[in-house]
This record gives C-alpha cells, structure tokens and sequence, in this order.
C-alpha cells in the first residue's frame, strides 16, 4: 500500500524490523545503497525476519537509480528532524514513498532541500535528538494507513 524508502541503512536489526513492518502492512520496501550490512536470506534471518522472502523488496544502487525508475509526482515524504512540519499534518495517499535516513546521518541536504516542502518530523522533546530507524518508520507508516484506513482493510 505504501512504500518505504532506506537510503543508506546501517543497523541489519532496524532494517529486519522495517521488513517485518512492511510484510505486516502490506508496503514495499526500498534500500538505496550502499548499506552497512549484508542482505543475504541468512544475514536478514540473523536480524529478525524469518519471512524475508515475503517481502516486496526493492535494491536501488543509488538516488539517481530510484528516481529513475520511480514515477514522483507529488507522493514523497521525507522524514527528517530537520524542519518543524508534523506528520500528522502531511497527506498521505495508497502508493506514496516515505523516505528515511541512515541512523548516522539522516537524509541528504540536497534530497531535503530539493523537496523542502514534502519534509515531515516526528515533535520531541528537547532532551532527545532523535528516534530509533524502525520506530520512526512505524510511527509514520501507521499514520499513513490510519488515514487510509478504508482502502487498507481491504487488505486484510
């Protein structure tokens, strides 16, 4: 229903729970390399996901390959800690990309700066400077079907 973009994950674990995640809710997965670890059945099984072959999965080489080959016209969403929008307050569609960082350096400057308006945070506190990969994910991703919830329990 959704697509979840990786671009540069570095932990195997909070890429297994984000597979997991998107089996769960029916989304596609996205990793746009290069990736801090190996993506073999047996790498994965290690990291969580004994159900890695049920997973739509999608290997870009870089930005430039997922942009490519991706139609974009107005359905990206890039999850940063960098500007002050909610997600609550984007509008997500059955089809969408959301897009997350590596857990050391987040999203490209470039890719937020180039799609500034589309860039959505999770609101913390002061005390924490950011959230876990996977939970990020869900948190954002359940928002997503929460506001589709009618196109999505025909999924389940």
């Amino acid at each position: 229903m959704f697509n979840i973009v990786l671009v540069t994950p570095q932990i195997p674990n909070n890429t297994g729970t984000i597979g997991r995640l998107c089996v769960n809710t029916g989304s596609s997965l996205h990793l746009i390399k290069p990736l801090g670890f190996d993506i073999t059945e047996k790498a994965v099984r290690r990291a969580g996901l004994d159900y890695w072959h049920k997973l739509d999965l999608h290997v870009w080489e870089d930005l430039d390959d997922f942009f490519k080959h991706n139609e974009i016209s107005g359905n990206l969403h890039f999850a940063t800690t960098k500007t002050e929008k909610p997600y609550f307050d984007a509008t997500f569609k059955a089809g969408d990309f959301i897009f997350f960082g590596s857990e050391t350096s987040g999203l490209p400057a470039d890719l937020l700066d180039r799609y500034k308006d589309e860039n959505i945070t999770i609101p913390m506190t002061k005390d924490g400077r950011s959230l876990n990969l996977a939970v990020s994910t869900g948190i954002i991703l359940y928002e997503a079907i929460k506001q589709n919830f009618t196109d999505y329990k025909e999924l389940m």
